[in-house]
């Protein structure tokens, strides 16, 4: 028989990622239009920046509060059904940001569509996870990733350069792309699974893996792992989730969430062009902006094509330990301006190219690699509800950056801002150092036993075959 394709696990796999990229494009919509509402007032209407830091950050905060309930409905209705039921909402997040008359049209429409982004981030980086093989798990896993940076890029580019309504246009109309695409696609074979439709997980096998491929022994596996428990007394999910092994790989997964936002990406992105601004650099804010997106795209590309190569955890160390020192030379960028600005007249190429290289780092590492572990460490009875509680670790994280990072900024200063993220990207090297297991090319079996023992690598890769 043939060897499974790849073909079509990309064609899946990129189709529900491209969920995150709509997701990307409004997270992306927020730098380039600050001095639209807040100085043009395009809308219309006064725009003040207290108002528009919270614009930015009810995105987040929509994205907070749905994650879990998504992890309970995708279980229930399933994950292309779920991804392709959030269309009609994220369209009326759209229509309020397009005809808003006041900021309070405004802040619901960003608020729906983070509810909806939210949603999509939990859903398609589990979808991807269980149309994969081992072999392909890893860079299927990266793709939420590249398309939320590669959203982002977009919401740059077009923010950048054309009036406001063209923008939301044009960010309005990405969610129907996705669904005119991934209406196609099959179900998950693990949810059929799950739901005693071993036919049905059949075909979405045959569809993912090629109509030649014999799909027997990978359907005997999913079956035996999502049967398992059939036959010993029903116990509710959250004594599913107090099992010391799930609470185990839920910490690892709800940290790395944590860190890969406290770090200071957000607050990087958001406020790009502010503080390209602040640093008065040769470039415009909005080309260095744009410049930030292109670097992101095309690191996290390269880190989609190594995954499953390097590993997850060297890639998590290597990107912590840049991003320390960078935000640590951005913070000393700024001190010396705040002490003499004389002394940074030749300098402003250095917080641009820290910024680009904490992009860089980030990219390859904490970016990608919290979404794909989040999808690895956990059986199927619990996966879709133990993901959505990183999930909402990520997005709560992200909330709080956003709206605290300009209140640091302005109260103890954008140097000691810096170094705070520093101080955290420490943090996160030596958590990754010693708390995260390395999961690259293991079954769920394997990994679980790697939580249950708490060993890494070798020893465990032993135990495992």
């Amino acid at each position: 028989m043939a060897q499974a394709k790849v073909l079509p696990q990309y064609i899946a796999g990129l189709s529900a990622a491209f969920g995150a990229f709509c997701m990307g494009a409004s997270m992306g919509w927020s730098a380039p239009v600050e001095k639209m509402l807040t100085e043009e007032e395009a809308y219309g209407f006064p725009v003040s920046s207290d108002q528009f830091g919270w614009v930015s950050s009810l995105l987040t905060l929509g994205a907070t509060v749905v994650c879990i309930p998504a992890g309970f409905i995708i279980d229930w209705i399933g994950r292309r059904p779920t991804m392709l039921a959030l269309i009609p909402p994220y369209m009326v997040g759209w229509i309020l940001m397009i005809f808003a008359q006041n900021v309070m049209m405004l802040y619901f429409g960003r608020f729906i569509l983070g509810v909806c982004g939210g949603a999509f981030c939990v859903t398609a980086s589990m979808y991807t996870t269980e149309i994969s093989t081992i072999s392909t798990r890893g860079t299927l896993g990266s793709f939420f990733q590249l398309n939320t940076v590669s959203g982002l890029l977009y919401g740059y580019i077009v923010g950048g350069y054309l009036p406001l309504l063209t923008i939301n246009i044009l960010c309005a109309i990405l969610p129907l792309i996705f669904a005119a695409v991934h209406f196609f696609m099959p179900e998950s074979p693990v949810y059929l699974a799950m739901k005693g439709r071993p036919e049905d997980a059949t075909k979405s096998l045959l569809w993912l893996r090629g109509k030649d491929c014999d799909v027997s022994y990978e359907l005997k596996e999913i079956l035996e792992e999502t049967n398992k428990n059939a036959d010993e007394p029903k116990v509710g999910t959250f004594q599913m989730l107090r099992r010391p092994i799930t609470l185990k790989g839920i910490g690892i997964a709800v940290i790395l969430q944590a860190l890969q936002q406290w770090t200071g990406i957000n607050a990087i992105m958001f406020y790009s062009t502010s503080i390209f601004e602040d640093v008065g650099a040769d470039l415009s804010g909005r080309i260095c902006t744009i410049l930030i997106g292109a670097t992101q795209v095309i690191m996290t590309l390269v880190a989609t094509l190594i995954i499953d190569k390097a590993g997850r955890r060297i890639l998590l160390l290597i990107s912590a330990f840049f991003m320390a020192i960078t935000t640590c030379l951005m913070g000393v960028y700024f001190q010396m301006k705040e002490s003499d600005e004389a002394s940074v007249a030749s300098l402003g190429w250095l917080p641009i190219t820290s910024i680009l290289v904490f992009i860089v780092f980030f990219s390859i590492g904490f970016g990608p690699v919290p979404w794909l572990i989040m999808a690895e460490l956990f059986t199927e009875d619990v996966k879709s509800v133990a993901g959505s509680i990183a999930g909402t670790s990520n997005w709560f994280s992200a909330f709080l950056v956003t709206k605290l990072f300009p209140l640091l900024k302005n109260s103890i200063g954008s140097a000691p801002t810096f170094w705070i993220f520093a101080g955290i990207a420490v943090v996160a090297f030596v958590y990754s150092l010693i708390c995260v297991p390395e999961t690259k090319g293991k079954t769920l079996p394997e990994i679980q036993l790697l939580l249950a023992g708490g060993k890494k690598n070798n020893d465990t890769e032993t135990k495992g075959n």
